[in-house]
C-alpha cells in the first residue's frame, strides 16, 4: 500500500542513523523505543492463533539499526507491520510533540461539523465517540469486524453514497484497508484517522482525503512500557501520553 511505502521513505534516513532499543509485543499494543530517546506504540494486530509462536523468528531487532524493522512496514504479516508502525511513531516522537493538543471528543466532532442528522461511518468501534455522536443526534453506521459489527463491504458502500463523515481507526493501516476506505469516500466526506496507532505524519497522507489526524504521544516511557507489557488498552496508555491533533489547512 502506498501509505506504508511513504512512511518507510520518510523515515528511512533517520532509521539508518538510530538503533531500535526495545521491542515489546504486548497483547493489546506494541511499543518500540529508540536510541535517540523516542518511543512509539501501535495496536498489536494478531491474526488467528494457530501456534505458540506469533512473531517471525527473525523479528528480533533490539540493538540493531532501526532501518531493518522499519522495512517491515510493507510486510504481508500484520504483526510485523504492528512493530514497524510502533517504530515509525517512535522515530516521529519529537516531531509529534510539537503538534497542537487534542482537546477531546467534542472538539473533534466540532472540527468534523457533526450535528443532528449528520451521517457518520465509523470503522473501528470507539465507545466514547459513539456516546457523543448519539447525544448530538447523528446517524451512525458502525463497522468493526472483530466485534461482529456491520457487514462485509458495508463501509465502502455507505462511503460512496451515504456518508458525510468517516471516523477511521488507525488499526486499518495494519490490515491494509485504510487506503481502500479513504478512497471509497465520495468527494466532500470529512474524515479523521485516530487512535494511539495513528502516525502523526501529515505528508504520508498527502495522497489521501484525510482532514484530521488524532493520535497519542507517550510522555512516560516506563509507564507506557508497563501498560503494554500488562496487556492494557487505550485508556491505560492515555494516562501516560499527550493527545495531539493535526487538521488539514
Amino acid at each position: 500500500m502506498e501509505l506504508n511505502q511513504r512512511l518507510e521513505e520518510i523515515f528511512r534516513e533517520r532509521a539508518e542513523a538510530v538503533r531500535a532499543e526495545t521491542l515489546c509485543l504486548g497483547l493489546g499494543y506494541t511499543a518500540v523505543t529508540t536510541s535517540e530517546g523516542g518511543i512509539g506504540v501501535a495496536y498489536t494486530y494478531l491474526e488467528a492463533k494457530t501456534a505458540c509462536r506469533m512473531a517471525p523468528a527473525d523479528l528480533g531487532c533490539e540493538g540493531q539499526p532501526a532501518a531493518g524493522l522499519l522495512a517491515r512496514i510493507v510486510s504481508p504479516h500484520p504483526i510485523e507491520r504492528s512493530a514497524a508502525l510502533a517504530l515509525v511513531n517512535a522515530l516521529n516522537h519529537a516531531q509529534a510533540l510539537t503538534l497542537p493538543e487534542d482537546r477531546g471528543p467534542e472538539a473533534l466532532l466540532d472540527r468534523l461539523a457533526v450535528a443532528r442528522g449528520t451521517r457518520v461511518v465509523m470503522v473501528g468501534f470507539f465507545g466514547p465517540l459513539v456516546r457523543r455522536l448519539e447525544a448530538r443526534g447523528a446517524e451512525m453506521a458502525v463497522v468493526d469486524a472483530q466485534r461482529g459489527l456491520g457487514r462485509p463491504g458495508e463501509a465502502e458502500a455507505r462511503l460512496e453514497r451515504w456518508a458525510e463523515v468517516l471516523i477511521l481507526s488507525a488499526t486499518a493501516i495494519l490490515n491494509d484497508t485504510a487506503e481502500t476506505l479513504l478512497t471509497a469516500a465520495a468527494p466532500g466526506v470529512r474524515s479523521v484517522v485516530l487512535g494511539p496507532s495513528t502516525p502523526m505524519v501529515p505528508e504520508a497522507f498527502a495522497h489521501l482525503p484525510v482532514d484530521v489526524l488524532a493520535g497519542m504521544v507517550p510522555l512516560d516511557r516506563e509507564g507506557t512500557l508497563r501498560a503494554v507489557r500488562h496487556g492494557q488498552g487505550t485508556p491505560a496508555l492515555a494516562r501516560f501520553a499527550r493527545k495531539v491533533c493535526w487538521t488539514r489547512g
